[in-house]
């Protein structure tokens, strides 16, 4: 069963939900509620923090894709809601209730949960996905003013005030607000009311602000006779960078992929590209990645244009600078990365950060050569009753216990093993094809499984050996299970890594 999830946020003194799984919705949590109330419903709940920013910064990338793709007028209308105007688009991708149904499988692929209505107005859109069971609605030209009308006032994006104001006054459903005189309805309530019936009926329009995606970075240059020779390819790159770098100033960006598309006269484009393990508009440092690839360019007959495209940017400001002169400098391995990348690419370099695991497999994992470190857990408060342990952090990997120095990607097993049950080292085995004989031996490290995180590893049990072969290799290889109960293991044993 699905353990309920939550997400909180802070509103003055009060912790509140901000968002609920169904799990926790069928346990009666509401959005809104005090997360002490959340906690009294579901003891188990689990709680984590929200991110306003993040899934702020997750919703203006998705307007930008659907603006580039969908719809030319995407506008961002809340933390959770997108309107897309479908005029004169939507036959492009087979008619309104096709394209419905391919976004609803684009976002599903994306792992958005989404509904979606189409109307004539925003507003009726609006309170059509908020208060209809639909997943997918597609509301016929003019019908909306009679599908709006069994709906409750809340659907047409009214403050507190006024919603408990008509409520007071009897008046629950747009129907009925809608039936009420113009000029009353305006003199008692205000212009508010009035004019958001108004937008969902389409009697007035409605004012969006639609996105607009940022521009894709690139500089081109064309020649009026084709060029061919590595020397004029070389001088041309070096303008084209110099541009580059001065587009990507101007953007407050710097590049992390760069490709060169080389138009040939007989158009056959000529491809090439490079990383950077770290953003950079250094025109100089750009050019020499560059110019160590201009070998794999075929100018043929000719190129008639080259341009520069900026394939993956991050914010790039000011660099800090020391106003000490003694003060000790920090070697930059950017460039020395990036020109080990350029040779041998970017998936080859990495490096290695523990991981808080007991299974060897999952107590490391690969990270970039050169992302930042992990940011700092805040400082506690001052009544915090973590204050009062005073030992240090255990380290995720601890000194005492050996590791090799190469973890193969799986175990691999191992056959022909001669060892004494329950707790002896193997005295020969076979691994490849080859024959082992076991001169030396340390262990067992017994290693449990992680039942906390996967039911299946309840009893599973290893027992690892350091061992060392008759020509000095040394291997480290363990038994599944504990050699005394069937249910931790069937006893088979498995090479993990290798001794250097």
């Amino acid at each position: 069963m699905e353990t309920p999830r939550v997400l909180s946020r802070r509103t003055g003194s009060r912790s509140e939900v901000a968002a609920a799984c169904p799990a926790a919705m069928t346990a009666g949590i509401r959005i809104g509620m005090a997360l002490t109330q959340a906690r009294a419903l579901v003891p188990a709940l689990r709680v984590d923090p929200a991110d306003p920013h993040g899934d702020r910064a997750d919703l203006e990338r998705l307007a930008h894709s659907l603006a580039r793709r969908w719809s030319p007028s995407v506008t961002l209308a809340g933390e959770d809601l997108l309107f897309l105007d479908l005029t004169g688009v939507a036959h492009l991708h087979g008619g309104e209730a096709r394209m419905l149904r391919r976004l609803h499988a684009l976002l599903a692929r994306l792992g958005f949960a989404a509904r979606i209505a189409v109307a004539d107005t925003p507003g009726a859109a609006w309170a059509f996905a908020r208060f209809r069971p639909e997943t997918l609605l597609l509301c016929p030209p003019g019908e909306h003013g009679a599908w709006l009308a069994p709906l409750p006032v809340e659907a047409l994006r009214l403050e507190g005030d006024a919603l408990d104001l008509l409520h007071r006054l009897g008046v629950d459903s747009i129907g009925q607000l809608a039936a009420l005189p113009r000029a009353p309805l305006v003199r008692r309530f205000g212009t508010t009311i009035a004019a958001r019936l108004d937008q969902a009926l389409g009697r007035i329009p409605e004012p969006v602000a639609p996105v607009t995606p940022p521009e894709p970075i690139a500089v081109t240059q064309r020649f009026a006779e084709p060029i061919a020779t590595p020397e004029a390819i070389a001088h041309w790159l070096g303008d084209l960078v110099r541009r580059l770098a001065e587009a990507l100033a101007e953007a407050g960006q710097g590049a992390r992929r760069i490709g060169l598309v080389a138009d040939r006269v007989d158009g056959v484009p000529q491809r090439i590209g490079i990383g950077l393990a770290r953003a950079s508009r250094d025109p100089a440092h750009l050019l020499r990645l560059l110019a160590r690839r201009i070998d794999s360019i075929e100018p043929g007959y000719g190129l008639d244009a080259m341009t520069l495209h900026l394939l993956r940017s991050e914010p790039l400001g000011a660099l800090p600078v020391d106003e000490r002169l003694d003060a000790e400098t920090v070697p930059d391995l950017a460039p020395l990365i990036d020109t080990l990348a350029t040779r041998i690419g970017m998936a080859r370099l990495w490096r290695m950060r523990p991981v808080e695991s007991d299974v060897p497999e999952r107590s490391a994992a690969a990270l970039p050569p050169l992302d930042p470190p992990e940011r700092e857990a805040p400082p506690l408060k001052a009544d915090d009753v973590r204050q009062l342990d005073r030992h240090a952090p255990l380290p995720p990997w601890h000194p005492e216990w050996p590791r090799p120095i190469r973890l193969l990607r799986r175990p691999e097993r191992l056959d022909h093993v001669v060892a004494a049950l329950p707790d002896q080292p193997p005295r020969r085995f076979t691994w490849r094809g080859e024959r082992h004989e076991v001169v030396r031996a340390d262990g067992p490290e017994r290693i449990h499984g992680e039942w906390w995180k996967r039911a299946v590893e309840t009893h599973a049990t290893r027992d690892y050996f350091r061992v060392e072969d008759e020509r000095g290799r040394r291997y480290w290889l363990f038994r599944q299970g504990d050699g005394e109960r069937a249910v931790t293991g069937d006893l088979s044993w498995y090479l993990h890594g290798l001794f250097g």
